[in-house]
């Protein structure tokens, strides 16, 4: 049987168009499959990055932005902290520590909300649940703990120093210098289980002193349980990074409750100097 060469060369021709037609099908769907693979890949690593924030956040560590002037000029407006969750759970808390703590009640004056819209709010929100985002800090206050449990914290001996179980403190180190002005007076035991806690900026801080109406530091003082964490470090601005330390050396002369009359006894004693 003779063969058509016009035949041959078309079928040649459909052939070959169809060997090109299935290579395009396999190169469209070997990119959608690999597409497909980047974009889960990409969902799965920002869900455990999602995950993992939200537990460090939870268990290790969480920023704070600092609203107020309390704790100047140790923190300033502005400032972003980084507060160590490990306190008070397995990290005790000591004298001179920076703490941040949720409000014992009343103690904040109510924030209206910057409304950025359903979306931007939301996505804020989202971020600082998960501790993308430093805490707004509403419905927390930061201030340096001055009294333990069962510590006798008093205002103030002749040159306008704390004393703490009979023993006189010299706090200029951290307080803002006009801040030994005020000298609000009390005399109060701290309560067990509750803190003493007052700003660095003593004339401009609600603390303690201040919401104490009975005088006796169990309703000024915080409880434990109320404290987030210790502040650190500060991270932001980047002209203010830097360790906080917590002074404790302020504190070394100071006795344990239990030894409180040997402290006024160091005190009492005339130096022979």
């Amino acid at each position: 049987m003779a063969h058509d060469p016009d035949s041959a060369r078309a079928e040649a021709e459909e052939a070959q168009r169809e060997r090109a037609r299935a290579e395009r099908a396999r190169h469209g769907q070997g990119f959608g499959a690999r597409l497909g693979s980047a974009v889960k890949e990409v969902v799965v690593v920002l869900a455990m990055a999602l995950v993992l924030s939200f537990i460090v956040k939870t268990f290790l560590i969480q920023a704070f932005f600092i609203p107020s002037e309390s704790m100047e000029d140790t923190l300033l407006v502005g400032d972003r902290v980084v507060v160590s969750k490990l306190s008070p759970t397995l990290v005790d808390i000591d004298r001179g520590d920076i703490v941040v703590f949720d409000d014992p009640g009343s103690w904040l004056d109510p924030v209206p909300e910057v409304n950025r819209g359903a979306a931007l709010n939301g996505v804020r929100d989202a971020l600082m649940f998960v501790g993308l985002l430093p805490d707004t800090s509403e419905g927390h206050l930061i201030k340096r703990v001055i009294g333990l449990p069962g510590d006798h914290v008093q205002c103030c001996d002749a040159e306008g120093h704390l004393l703490v179980n009979g023993t006189a403190i010299d706090e200029q180190v951290y307080l803002r210098p006009s801040a030994d002005e005020n000298h609000q007076e009390f005399n109060i035991t701290v309560p067990e289980g509750r803190l003493w806690v007052m700003g660095d900026n003593r004339g401009d801080s609600s603390d303690s002193r201040y919401h104490d109406p009975g005088g006796t530091g169990a309703e000024g003082s915080v409880a434990i349980d109320l404290v987030v964490g210790k502040a650190v470090v500060t991270v932001w601005p980047l002209n203010r990074i830097g360790r906080l330390s917590d002074h404790d050396d302020v504190f070394d002369d100071v006795p344990d409750p239990g030894d409180r009359a040997v402290g006024m006894a160091a005190r009492e004693v005339p130096s022979t100097r």
